[in-house]
């Protein structure tokens, strides 16, 4: 992140009062030897258009942000000596373009791999002014426009609504506001009863006009606050279930007390029983977010937008797209993604993600989905990311919430140019790298979509039967012969909340892509894979050769020649990645070796 930012050469020690003046600031700085011009036209929103002028120079036009994105765009190409445009139109796709940050008011960061927050410590706000301005000159150079400051799990005191707190709030939504980024604050649903209501029934009259009036002091104070985020009814949070209602009628309620201000309920909608118990053979935790959603579709208010987990189960390594993103066409949706690396390494190991979202996206149907959500990834270190190339992974997700369409590769090898000056050669194997790693990290961690062979709450390392006998559902029911559950009609049902085609796909493990086998289906290890091997084999070959593969990725992490401190940094936790590599192939391969008592036909060392 650091080092994107120094190559736009200098500082913003000042802010400059709007989008437009920051264009103007940007390009003179970046690109001093191209003479460039902006031109508002508010008809164009946040969508740009870059035209060459026959004398060399280059007009900008657009609204008051959509001149800023094209500016970077502008810089971003001259940057990575990309051919610059002659005649480039551009808009989003998505209308809201979201970081979701789970960070506490007491400074610690739920799922935070990057350092203590960049908000808060010791409840109250406590943040570099200077480092804002990097967030924010960070977000609208790749085209984010919305910052959601504070973790969806709220914790008391929350004090983001209180009257003591909002002039600070009011301030830090200033520092923002230049970039084309709107804040949005979390809210916890129970928060009328911290306030002498005895209730937080959605349909009480006193609920309401508590929240109507709390809608109306916080947008005094932050006139373009763009909403709150909701997470109700899970994991123990409170919500409208606790007094009958659906979820159609609490975020209503909602939508109500902030429709006057243009303001958006962003609802999460990860809701399941997280008090299964292992033994009930008849609750599918994938199920749930369908049941709980589904039939509600065209009851939301217009300005309430479901967030929706890609995936059923929880930011696995593999996961099939959710079926709600397919199936609720009369309500606004947000795909929700996760930057923070809570199951795919903890920005240790190296897991860049734009592969796995452009396979979403290429599923995903642009007709209901008005927005896209990321988890955060940031933090205090001073390199934002924890581990530097973990900042692929926010650089990406910004292009592809701007233009689901990008190219994965282009889009890597961008964030690499603009990164690091390092020789052409050198910048090929990192890019080469980066865009193997998802899959490299996938072959040694749980196999062909399983999912959640994590160790608990820390959710970093190998513990094949960590969650077995839990709470949470996220079971594999590996036994001495076989593994998975079968979520097919002749199953529990999942696959039937999906359109027919995708029924077809993966109904028959016959013909059901080798990466989502065991997501689908229960199979014997002596099942023959398309290749010809038996699952077990598989099983063995692909740990094996993530762990060979990790080796490869540290020789060719040491060769690179990063600057100092990233090399440091990178070396160091290329060397804990490698140790976690040998940890999942030795502890993978030995827990299904020792069930199945199947030898390795290769003959590799498996510890008995």
């Amino acid at each position: 992140m650091k080092a994107w930012l120094s190559r736009l050469h200098t500082d913003l020690v000042t802010v400059p009062s709007s989008p437009e003046e920051l264009a103007r600031f940007e390009l003179s700085h970046a690109l001093p030897d191209i003479s460039c011009r902006i031109e508002t036209d508010p008809s164009m929103g946040e969508g740009y258009h870059i035209c060459r002028k026959s004398d060399g120079s280059f007009l900008i036009s657009g609204g008051s942000t959509g001149i800023l994105y094209g500016s970077y765009a502008l810089i971003r190409s001259a940057l990575c000596e990309k051919s610059m445009p002659d005649n480039l139109s551009s808009s989003p796709r998505y209308a809201l373009r979201m970081i979701n940050c789970w960070d506490n008011m007491d400074g610690t960061v739920e799922r935070g791999y990057s350092g203590r927050s960049l908000f808060f410590e010791d409840g109250h706000f406590h943040y570099d002014p200077f480092r804002m301005r990097e967030l924010g000159r960070l977000m609208a150079s790749v085209g984010l426009n919305i910052l959601c400051i504070n973790n969806v799990n709220v914790h008391f005191p929350a004090q983001l609504l209180l009257e003591d707190y909002l002039p600070e709030a009011a301030s830090l939504a200033d520092l923002f506001r230049p970039f084309g980024v709107r804040l949005m604050f979390s809210i916890d649903y129970s928060q009328p009863m911290r306030h002498g209501i005895s209730t937080a029934d959605p349909l009480d009259p006193a609920v309401q006009e508590w929240w109507k009036g709390t809608a109306k002091r916080v947008y005094n104070a932050i006139p373009d606050l763009a909403g709150f985020l909701v997470k109700a009814d899970s994991e123990g949070r409170p919500g409208p279930f606790t007094y009958g209602r659906n979820h159609a009628e609490g975020a209503n309620m909602l939508a109500d007390a902030v429709r006057p201000y243009g303001g958006k309920i962003v609802w999460r909608c990860f809701v399941y029983n997280c008090r299964q118990d292992w033994r009930d053979k008849t609750t599918d935790r994938p199920k749930a977010a369908w049941e709980h959603y589904a039939y509600l579709d065209g009851q939301f208010a217009d300005n309430v937008i479901l967030q929706i987990k890609h995936g059923p189960f929880d930011f696995q390594v593999r996961e099939p797209l959710s079926p709600l993103l397919l199936g609720m066409k009369k309500t606004n949706l947000a795909m929700e993604l996760q930057l923070a690396q809570e199951y795919t390494g903890h920005q240790i190991d190296i897991y860049t993600m734009i592969p796995m979202w452009r396979e979403l996206f290429e599923e995903l149907p642009a007709e209901n989905i008005m927005s896209v959500a990321a988890v955060s990834n940031l933090g205090r270190d001073e390199n934002y990311t924890g581990h530097p190339l973990a900042a692929v992974n926010f650089f990406t997700y910004g292009l592809l919430a701007w233009d689901p369409e990008t190219d994965t590769t282009a889009a890597v090898a961008e964030w690499a140019r603009l990164t690091y000056i390092i020789p052409a050669e050198d910048e090929k194997k990192l890019v080469n790298l980066l865009l193997s790693s998802r899959r490299v990290y996938e072959k040694y961690t749980a196999p062909l979509g399983i999912g959640w062979m994590v160790t608990p709450h820390d959710h970093y390392g190998p513990n094949p039967s960590g969650y077995e006998y839990d709470m949470w559902g996220t079971y594999h029911k590996a036994s001495h012969d076989a593994i998975g559950i079968d979520r097919t009609a002749s199953g529990t049902g999942y696959l039937n909340q999906y359109p027919e085609y995708i029924q077809k796909k993966y109904e028959d493990p016959g013909t059901c892509p080798d990466l989502y086998l065991l997501f689908y289906h229960r199979l014997p290890y002596t099942f023959r894979m398309k290749d010809g091997r038996t699952l077990i084999q598989r099983i063995y070959d692909d740990h094996f050769e993530g762990y060979y593969d990790v080796i490869s990725m540290v020789e060719t992490i040491h060769d690179l020649p990063f600057p100092n401190p990233d090399r440091d940094v990178i070396r160091e936790r290329a060397n804990r990645q490698l140790h976690n590599a040998k940890e999942w192939c030795d502890i993978i391969n030995t827990f299904f070796h020792r069930l199945s008592g199947i030898e390795d036909e290769h003959g590799r060392i498996i510890y008995d």
